[in-house]
């Protein structure tokens, strides 16, 4: 099951904008224009659903810690780490680059932060009455078909570090299955994105 996902390594050096998205998972409100209960706004946010899995790992314990923020991402782990002065303030539960999309490796820094954020490339086609004919679309590989309009994917708490790759709101199967982006349950995006500036370190292993 693809969702919000991100372009293959080989393209990150010439796009320097979000592409994110991709297919939704069978019985998710995405790009319903609804938020749904309270337990897909506190899990999944407004535009996903849940995590596949029951999440017993993700906390955060960094209100009123001071320090300056890092995050360390762990592929292997499929955690996220944040620290605040040296010190671990949270953990969450992560998504990161398919097998063949990997999360590139390496030190970056936020570069953008975007609240409600939406991708530029990968995203859903409807009709005129609003029904989702395709949910697997990348704009630049099919043509909009007569009638149809393209509705680009969600990504809320958008934290770009890596040209295109950034972390944000996602649905989480249980493995790696995104195009590269960092996917997050939407209650731990948000703490991240709260805590986090344009020049925070980031260190993907």
């Amino acid at each position: 099951m693809k969702f919000l996902s991100l372009l293959s390594t080989s393209c990150l050096a010439a796009l320097a904008f979000t592409s994110c998205g991709g297919g939704a998972p069978p019985g998710s409100d995405y790009m319903a224009g609804i938020g749904g209960s309270i337990h897909r706004q506190t899990s999944g946010g407004p535009h996903h659903k849940p995590p596949a899995i029951p999440d017993d790992i993700s906390y955060w314990d960094g209100d009123g810690v001071m320090g300056s923020p890092m995050i360390k991402i762990n592929r292997a782990q499929q955690k996220a780490f944040f620290y605040k002065g040296g010190q671990l303030v949270g953990v969450s539960k992560i998504s990161s680059g398919d097998e063949d999309h990997g999360t590139p490796p390496g030190a970056y820094k936020i570069t953008e932060k975007s609240k409600d954020h939406r991708s530029s490339l990968y995203g859903v086609f409807k009709d005129a009455a609003g029904n989702t004919v395709d949910d697997d679309v990348d704009i630049r590989l099919k043509k909009i078909p007569a009638g149809a309009t393209f509705v680009r994917a969600p990504m809320p708490n958008f934290m770009r570090f890596n040209g295109g790759v950034g972390m944000h709101t996602g649905y989480l199967p249980g493995y790696a299955a995104s195009h590269g982006c960092v996917r997050m349950p939407h209650h731990m995006s948000t703490k991240f994105f709260e805590n986090v500036q344009v020049g925070t370190p980031v260190i993907v292993e």
